[in-house]
């Protein structure tokens, strides 16, 4: 026979059986007999009250159930008539399933070492906040890396500077000439002269601080030996002291090259503190939300470990009154469920712990074989931290100010502007005055030998005298001989007292001009400078708008958690009351098991909530330092980069 009953029907049935109506003689219970025994065993479980309902039900609806699986055929043949057959769609019972592991059966295995992994349980570490905070910043390795990067920027600007640094090059040589020779005037013997000499030189050059000039001083320095018959000085010492300087008029003449790499050293430097700062402020809010994170857990621990003691305890309660007849060994069963999920529960809070915990000491440790890794870490710090009252207004005003990642578009837009000033003066041509002034020295021995022009003058003039002497003519007198100046004849010392005497010099003026007749370098060069200039405009638009909206997060998030905080309070105690009064009317009579275990895990998971609002408003509260930039100044951290 198949009944069918409507949704309608049902309730009508159910209404029925709890109001006490009279069921047909033909089931064979009456729902007041029914009621009756119910009272006289004092408590009656979920399933003979489920029992009693289907038995009244079916008892009460027999007889309509009949008139209506008639009328449904009714209809159903009309409608069939009257409409084309579907195409009939799969059932589930069509579709094809694998058959993985039929037979499957947990392996009974001995319960595994609670303890945390790697952790000594008798070794205890009591931490507060601050320890963690210092201990993050000391040993941390990004702060580390943030730290490097300060000194690389230090010595990047040491550098910059260097480019103002003399730089001195020197040269020496020993250098032997044989030049053939084609003529008489050229001095030598057998065809050829024969040089020799010992140079060296050296030279001093570097940028002026200012206007963009360069200079040069060159010292030279010569010991000349020579074979030819003209040479007066032999050996003879040349010296040779020149000083040049360039200096742009126009491009180049407020800034350049050097100019610009210093500035830019000098901001890339204060970009490194704002980054150092920006890198110690997000460790220690992450140091505070992994402190938090590890209090939670360890007292969310606590307290599956209490709902573990509880379930126990109301197991062997439940016992009691199956031993005395009160309840059915079904309870036990119930309640023997409560506490192995609990201890489910119990076992993976152990494992969050020990994930909040290793989360901890990777911020704070100093390398993986800190001994920091095998304590227990006991947090100290009392949960119950006052939520700070600030306004809004008062929020935005501390983010713009105090927040480091403006710093560091500050400092990226004050970079861009020196390079648009340096490729604004690259655009220029290149007009520079160009001056020199040189000092020469020279000194030697004499050479002693016979001057092929004024010894063979000497005899004509004898022979032409004596020719005038017979003829008793006057005679020729000698001019008197050119010879070298003493101030010439002497040695190495001899050239540099003259080349310092000054009595020899030379100096030069002129102008360089250096025009491209486009420069499309240049002017490709500032135009990308300002195009970057507007996109660090926008980007900096962006960035106060995010901050905007994080401290407003903030700011909402840490009301929030103090209102939660508030009403899990409130439900937490109202859970413990409707517990103990659970409890309470189960020795009464007047409850089931069933409900009992209900408040038990309903008074569980209001302790863990009360807990995590807790946690959440301290992890609400470090956030705000963050998004308003007060994470130093609020835990009085004192950072020093340098």
């Amino acid at each position: 026979m198949i009944e069918v009953k409507t949704d309608s029907e049902l309730r009508l049935c159910r209404s029925t059986v709890r109001k006490g109506s009279a069921f047909p003689a033909a089931s064979g219970i009456e729902s007041r007999e029914a009621a009756s025994r119910l009272m006289g065993r004092g408590v009656a479980s979920l399933e003979e009250r489920n029992l009693t309902e289907r038995r009244s039900l079916s008892a009460l609806c027999g007889g309509k159930a009949a008139a209506l699986v008639f009328t449904f055929l009714l209809c159903s043949v009309a409608v069939v008539a009257q409409t084309a057959t579907p195409t009939p769609s799969p059932t589930p019972q069509e579709l094809q399933v694998p058959q993985i592991a039929p037979d499957f059966r947990p392996t009974q295995r001995p319960l595994p070492e609670l303890g945390r992994v790697g952790v000594e349980m008798d070794l205890q570490r009591p931490i507060s906040v601050r320890e963690a905070l210092a201990m993050a910043l000391e040993n941390n390795k990004d702060i580390e890396v943030a730290r490097h990067n300060v000194k690389i920027a230090e010595f990047d600007l040491t550098g910059a500077r260097g480019a103002y640094d003399p730089r001195l090059s020197s040269s020496s040589y020993y250098e032997r000439i044989v030049t053939p020779i084609s003529s008489f005037l050229s001095g030598g013997s057998d065809g050829a002269v024969t040089q020799t000499d010992y140079t060296a030189t050296a030279r001093v050059e570097g940028l002026a601080p200012k206007f963009g000039g360069n200079y040069r001083l060159d010292f030279s320095s010569i010991r000349l030996t020579s074979n030819n018959q003209f040479t007066a000085l032999n050996p003879q010492y040349p010296t040779g002291l020149t000083f040049s300087y360039t200096q742009p008029l126009l491009r180049g003449l407020r800034f350049d090259n050097s100019r610009r790499s210093i500035e830019i050293a000098k901001k890339n430097l204060s970009l490194t503190d704002a980054q150092f700062r920006q890198r110690a402020i997000e460790t220690i809010t992450n140091v505070q939300r992994a402190y938090w994170d590890l209090v939670f857990s360890l007292r969310n621990l606590q307290v599956q470990r209490d709902a573990v003691r509880d379930a126990r305890t109301q197991l062997e309660h439940n016992q009691r009154l199956v031993a005395e007849g009160s309840l059915a060994p079904i309870d036990v069963v119930a309640a023997e469920a409560q506490v192995a999920g609990f201890e489910q529960t119990l076992f993976s809070s152990l494992e969050d712990v020990s994930r909040a915990e290793n989360s901890l000491k990777n911020l704070i440790a100093e390398n993986q074989q800190s001994d920091i890794w095998k304590l227990s870490l006991v947090p100290t710090d009392s949960v119950d931290l006052a939520p700070p009252t600030i306004s809004l207004p008062e929020a935005m005003k501390a983010a713009m100010d105090n927040r480091p990642e403006l710093q560091v578009s500050t400092v990226a837009r004050e970079i861009n502007q020196i390079d648009q000033k340096y490729f604004r003066d690259q655009t220029k041509p290149a007009i520079d005055l160009v001056g020199s002034y040189g000092m020469v020295g020279l000194a030697g021995s004499a050479s002693g030998g016979v001057n092929p022009f004024t010894s063979s003058s000497v005899e004509l003039r004898d022979r032409v005298n004596l020719l005038l002497d017979r003829a008793q003519l006057p005679l020729l007198t000698p001019q008197p001989a050119q010879g070298i100046s003493q101030d010439l004849i002497g040695g190495y010392n001899q050239s540099i007292q003259n080349l310092l005497g000054n009595n020899f010099n030379n100096f030069r003026v002129g102008v360089q001009i250096n025009l491209p007749l486009r420069n499309r370098t240049a002017q490709a060069q500032l135009g990308r400078s300002l195009v970057e200039g507007k996109r660090i405009a926008t980007q900096r638009e962006q960035l106060e708008q995010t901050i905007q909206v994080e401290v407003r997060n903030a700011l909402q998030a840490v009301r929030s958690a103090e209102a939660r905080l508030r009403a899990s309070g409130i439900a937490r105690n109202a859970s413990e009351q409707q517990y103990q009064s659970e409890q309470r009317k189960l020795d009464a009579g007047q409850s089931t098991v069933f409900l009992v275990l209900e408040r038990q895990t309903a008074l569980t998971t209001a302790r863990g909530n009360e807990l995590k609002a807790q946690t959440d408003l301290n992890k609400a509260i470090a956030e705000l330092q963050r998004a308003t930039g007060n994470a130093l100044t609020t835990n009085s951290i004192v950072v020093r980069v340098r």
